[in-house]
């Protein structure tokens, strides 16, 4: 069976491109994108993807929001492959517009545009008043021609609980639930170096600055961070700068590394931090667990359906800096007396989402 997978961007890498790129290796299947940067899908060891042209771009797109959005929605409502393959899989969540066009087809949802929904409220309050009015308008816009379009998505699977609440709310459907992959083969338990981790975008939902604050109050420990954002956009330019105005000398930033690189880091961290607000469903802590490691997370979105227990970690209510310095402690103490802990419920937990069952769940949907 050919099979084509429509995804927005594929220039910085994060959870959903990574996904994607399990899909089209896992299927067989080619992708189509906008903007492609090589060296970051090469870092993430999808190598072989790109050596068997399995990932194509149907044209640019601008780097600036909401300019990016839109012209990924406008080019995939116009894509029409329709003949050329057997089966469409949507798996960006502005490239809905694949919808109308290209079917049979199936939508997994990583979120429905969080930018026009979930988050639509935090960010316009964020804007001068003057660019309140327009962001508004765009949203109800875009919201109108989502609507039309995800009529046409013939199969809805989401990757959450957290996501599919989002999408009962929003657009009044119940969508099945499959889990996110992480190859957790690639993870392996090794002994802890003198820091903790924390791999994710740095955007201003992530709430990195959380981590920071707690970690100048943790002089006897050591923090790195792990994340890229989209350079020349100047929301996420000013969030780095301010993340870097407070940042202390025991907290460490490092761009995206390759995936080798990061197995290393997972595998000798203490423990894993995360503090993202209402996280679709949060694979780093997948990762991290894979490697036998605790997570401290907040007790909301994804968060509480990837970890579930204190056996894996700690999930706090509210999250503050405050609440992670004791959580750090509190694990710290736990390590020493004993430094495997964690490790056998993590892997155990992590077992759950690797990458065989999710391709397995989703072949088994398309044969449906």
């Amino acid at each position: 069976m050919k099979i084509a997978i429509f995804h927005s961007f594929l220039d910085n890498i994060g959870g959903s491109e990574i996904l994607t790129l399990h899909l089209a290796r896992g299927l067989g299947a080619d992708i189509y994108t906008t903007n492609i940067n090589e060296d970051n899908i090469k870092k993430m060891g999808f190598n072989d993807l790109l050596e068997k042209r399995k990932i194509k771009s149907i044209g640019k797109v601008p780097i600036q929001a909401p300019f990016r959005q839109q012209a990924v929605f406008m080019k995939f409502r116009k894509l029409n492959l329709s003949g050329k393959y057997d089966f469409y899989i949507i798996s960006g969540d502005w490239a809905i517009g694949a919808a109308v066009n290209n079917k049979p087809n199936m939508e997994y949802f990583h979120s429905p545009l969080n930018e026009v929904w979930a988050f639509r409220d935090e960010l316009q309050k964020s804007l001068p008043f003057w660019k309140k009015p327009i962001y508004l308008a765009w949203t109800e816009i875009t919201r109108f021609f989502y609507k039309r379009y995800f009529k046409h998505v013939q199969k809805k699977i989401c990757n959450s609980q957290n996501t599919f609440n989002r999408i009962k709310k929003y657009l009044h459907y119940d969508a099945k639930i499959i889990y996110p992959p992480v190859d957790i083969s690639k993870y392996q338990s090794g002994k802890s170096e003198d820091f903790w981790l924390s791999v994710n975008r740095l955007l201003p939902h992530k709430r990195v600055e959380i981590q920071l604050e707690a970690f100048s109050d943790l002089s006897g420990e050591n923090l790195v961070i792990i994340g890229s954002y989209e350079k020349k956009v100047k929301h996420f330019e000013e969030y780095v700068k301010s993340l870097n105005e407070i940042v202390s000398s025991n907290v460490k930033f490092l761009s995206w590394v390759d995936d080798k690189a990061l197995a290393k880091f997972y595998s000798q961290c203490k423990g894993f931090i995360t503090t993202a607000e209402d996280e679709d469903f949060g694979m780093t802590a997948i990762e991290a667990m894979a490697a036998g490691k605790p997570v401290i997370a907040p007790n909301d979105g994804g968060y509480k359906e990837s970890l579930l227990n204190e056996k894996t970690g700690i999930l706090i209510d509210n999250i503050n800096p405050d609440k992670i310095v004791k959580a750090v402690k509190k694990i710290e103490a736990e390590l020493k007396e004993n430094p495997r802990k964690y490790e056998k419920a993590c892997k155990k937990q992590a077992e759950k989402f690797d990458v065989k069952n999710f391709i397995k769940k989703i072949k088994e949907e398309i044969e449906r």
